[in-house]
């Protein structure tokens, strides 16, 4: 994790209370599983986050105990959902969290279920963010986002949800397309985006929790 003070990405990872995170999911993990899922795919993206040597911190806005408790210990900074209205409020106000104390940073908005994320390619997304004052990266069905970043003194205005490409391209914002990059696009929200994060290879966390359950 960068710490230089006058440099590097603050990411934003929302996280919903676990109970009702992953619904989709239920199908192939089971009611009990689900839920310690969500957690672990939010663990293994966070945990990655913050190896990248652009990203200064990772900020997580969610409401639930277990999850705030995890994440933080992992070090991330835990921020309340105070707003309660759903994904893009909780994007918004994690960046305006980030810059009640960095009033110029580089804010992104990350996906907490990307359990295959690995360092090297969220650096390189970064990197190329760097060139545009928004830009984003697409899911790897190209209907979704992963990825979302503003430049100082550029709001991030997201638009999370469904269909949101064309919503953030529609927005001005400008589509990265970066070759080597799927760990950072492969987000989970079924049975065969898990199947397909496995190919890329899973986190730790999610693999303990996973692999044994899978067979």
């Amino acid at each position: 994790m960068n710490t230089d003070a006058d440099d590097g990405w603050s990411l934003v990872v929302p996280l919903k209370p676990l109970a009702v995170a992953k619904s989709r999911l239920a199908a192939a993990a089971g009611a009990r599983l689900r839920p310690r899922l969500a957690l672990a795919f939010a663990e293994d993206t966070v945990g990655a986050a913050l190896e990248c040597v652009r990203v200064r911190e990772a900020v997580v806005v969610t409401d639930d105990p277990a999850a705030r408790e995890v994440l933080a210990a992992l070090g991330a900074r835990v921020v309340p959902d105070a707003p309660a209205a759903g994904l893009n409020a909780a994007l918004a106000h994690g960046a305006r969290a980030v810059r009640a104390r960095r009033p110029h940073a580089r804010v992104a908005a990350l996906n907490a279920d990307l359990p295959a994320l690995r360092p090297a390619e969220l650096d390189r997304v970064l990197d190329a963010a760097l060139a545009f004052p928004r830009a984003f990266l697409a899911d790897a069905a190209e209907i979704g986002t992963t990825f979302l970043s503003a430049a100082p003194g550029v709001e991030l205005a997201p638009a999370f949800g469904g269909a949101s490409r064309r919503r953030h391209l529609s927005s001005g914002a400008v589509e990265i397309r970066l070759a080597g990059v799927d760990s950072v696009r492969r987000d989970v929200d079924t049975g065969e985006d898990l199947a397909a994060a496995r190919e890329l290879g899973l986190g730790p966390r999610t693999a303990a929790r996973w692999l044994p359950a899978a067979g």
